[in-house]
Order: C-alpha cells, then sequence, then structure tokens
C-alpha cells in the first residue's frame, strides 16, 4: 500500500514539474511575425525551425507590424497610400483577429513602435504621429510634423523621445517631451498674496534635420547615440548625432532604392536593404566601410535580426520569401515562405 502510495506521489510529482516545464515554456515562446502583402495575412514562425505555426488575416493593405511588450498582441497598419485609418489587432495566443483601432482623423497609418505600455504610429496622409492606448482603447494624443510622408518611427523606451523619416521632405523629426521655461510676462500680484515663480510646462519640441533624398528606413545604435537613415533616390546614408540633434556626415554607400535599415545588436554593423537591387549591404558602423554585399533575390524590404545577433531575415518583397542570412558567415543559408509579398517583420517576445 504504502509502495502504490508512492508511485502516486512520485507520478503526480513527474506531471506537476512537467506541467510547469510547459507553461513556462510557453511563457517564454517567440515568434517572428511576417506580414503578406498579397495574402493579407500575418505569419507567426517558430524561429527555433522556421516553420509557420499560423496565418492571421488582416487588413487591405499591411506594411508595418510591432507587437506589445508581453508579446500576446500584434498589431498591423494598413497605409492605404496615405488614406486609410485602419490597424489590425491580432491577439497572439488565441491566434485571431480582434476589432481594429480607427485611427481617424489621423489618415494613412505606418510606422509602428510599442513603449511604455502603447502603441505608436505615424500618419503619412495626416504628416503626423499619434498614440493609442490600449487600455483605454483610444488615441490619446497626437502631434503634426508638417513634413510630407511621415513614414517610419522609433520611440525611446521611456516615450521622451520620438524619430521618424519624412520620406517626401528629405527630413527626420526629433520630437523631445520638453520642459519648457516660464512665460516671460506674469499677472501682477493682488493683495497679499505671496510672489510664487511663474511654472514652465511641459510639451512636446520638434527638431527637423535634413537628410538625404528619400529617406526611409532607419535606426538608432544601440547605444543611444546616433541615427542612420538610408536615401532611397541616391543611395546615400546620413548620420545624425542624437546628443546634438545635428547631421554628422552623409555616406555614399551607394545603395540605390535603399528601403529598410537595421543595426546588428552589437552596434557593430549595419545592415540596408533594397527594393531595386538583389544584394543585402552590410556596413561597418565605425568605419561606414561597406563590408560585404550578399546576393538574396530581386529585392527587399523589411530586416529583422535575432536578439543574440546570429540570424537576420528579410522580406524579399519581389520573391516572396524570408531570406534567411547567417550573420557569422554572412551568406544566405535558407528561405520561408509565409506567403506572397512579405514585408514588415518584427519579433513577439510572450513574457
Amino acid at each position: 500500500m504504502k509502495s502504490n502510495l508512492r508511485l502516486v506521489s512520485c507520478t503526480i510529482c513527474l506531471l506537476t514539474a512537467m506541467l510547469c516545464q510547459q507553461i513556462k515554456t510557453y511563457a517564454q515562446q517567440s515568434y517572428l511575425l511576417a506580414l503578406s502583402k498579397t495574402d493579407h495575412t500575418l505569419a507567426m514562425v517558430d524561429p527555433s525551425n522556421l516553420s509557420v505555426v499560423a496565418r492571421i488575416p488582416v487588413g487591405p493593405d499591411p506594411h508595418e507590424v510591432i507587437a506589445s511588450s508581453d508579446g500576446k498582441f500584434a498589431y498591423v497598419s494598413n497605409t492605404g497610400g496615405g488614406q486609410s485609418s485602419e490597424i489590425n489587432v491580432i491577439d497572439l495566443l488565441a491566434r485571431k483577429a480582434l476589432p481594429s483601432i480607427d485611427t481617424r482623423p489621423l489618415l494613412g497609418p505606418h510606422g509602428l513602435e510599442y513603449a511604455a505600455g502603447k502603441l505608436w504610429f505615424s500618419a503619412e496622409g495626416s504628416k503626423s504621429v499619434g498614440r493609442y492606448d490600449p487600455v483605454a482603447g483610444k488615441i490619446d494624443w497626437c502631434m503634426g510634423t508638417g513634413q510630407e510622408r511621415t513614414h517610419m518611427i522609433y520611440v525611446t523606451p521611456d516615450a521622451k523621445r520620438i524619430y521618424t523619416t519624412n520620406v517626401n521632405a528629405a527630413t527626420v523629426s526629433i520630437l523631445q517631451d520638453s520642459l519648457l521655461p516660464a512665460p516671460a510676462f506674469r499677472p501682477p500680484q493682488t493683495g497679499n498674496s505671496p510672489a510664487t515663480a511663474a511654472p514652465g510646462r511641459r510639451d512636446w519640441v520638434q527638431t527637423v534635420v535634413p537628410v538625404a533624398k528619400g529617406a526611409e528606413g532607419f535606426d538608432v545604435s544601440p547605444d543611444g547615440k546616433e541615427l542612420w537613415t538610408a536615401g532611397a533616390g541616391d543611395g546615400i546614408i546620413s548620420i545624425i548625432n542624437l546628443n546634438t540633434g545635428k547631421l554628422v556626415v552623409n555616406v555614399d554607400a551607394g545603395v540605390q532604392g535603399a528601403n529598410r535599415l537595421k543595426f546588428t545588436p552589437d552596434g557593430k554593423r549595419v545592415l540596408v536593404t533594397s527594393l531595386r537591387n538583389s544584394n543585402l549591404t552590410i556596413i561597418d558602423a565605425a568605419t561606414h566601410a561597406t563590408i560585404k554585399t550578399i546576393p538574396i533575390g530581386h529585392g527587399s524590404a523589411g530586416i529583422l535580426i535575432d536578439p543574440d545577433g546570429g540570424r537576420a531575415f528579410l522580406g524579399c518583397t519581389p520573391d516572396n520569401y524570408v531570406a534567411v542570412i547567417d550573420l557569422s558567415k554572412l551568406e544566405m543559408t535558407g528561405k520561408i515562405d509565409v506567403g506572397g509579398g512579405p514585408d514588415g517583420l518584427a519579433w513577439a517576445f510572450r513574457q
């Protein structure tokens, strides 16, 4: 009898341990998210074996995707030539679409970021950026850039700075949450009221930096000191010092049709894709010299890099696959079928 009880007890302990491990593994699961413009789907890819585990319908013109910080939800922008007002919401746990976000009056949502518990987006058709509060279920802040085709967006983790590229204006906007000085005029004191210092006020301040023509894809260096953006018009990479808010140098990288740009996690290399040529260009971040060009098809757009810097994934839109690049060997090692016209890519890390 005691032997049977011990057996049952051991079995229960084993099953409990296995269940806890499964829960832990599920909780730590990560997915590569990839959009298909042709199929109008979001693919969830297991990065361990590069298999597509789910395809979820999205809107008519999907461009960019981002996941919430806890990895439970994904958001997909539908730009519609600057006239759409739709951001799709995907439940990544249930693997199904939820009611979409209506961004009106902000039109043409494109670039997406998730920071400080909120969704931030650019609005091409309204020359603006906006912020959506998922808890309140509404847009709670927006700011105009006044720049043509405000496109990609980057928000610092503390949500105190926003960077955008403005493609047609050939500029970068730096938006900073700032404490402005007290007004010069103060109402006179009356009666016995004690004199008090006029308070300052918080507001967002924009700095506009001219950059290369057609600047679209960009990234901020891992140390937060530089912003690099590639100009599609002439293949020039503009580098901005983010401490001074000024252009440092233009580097002629020769990447005609440059579309996206991304730093490796260690900050040592910069990857640049183009929709006009067949190569991925890899640049040394310190010397600005091209290290290698890797043939990947007929052009590519979105770039995603493993957190450990081992692999890069490229949305090869003309070739209908996501290319897998080994960043130690600097060669293409595989392809993922996520649907036709792949573009925006993102990670979803389940917390």
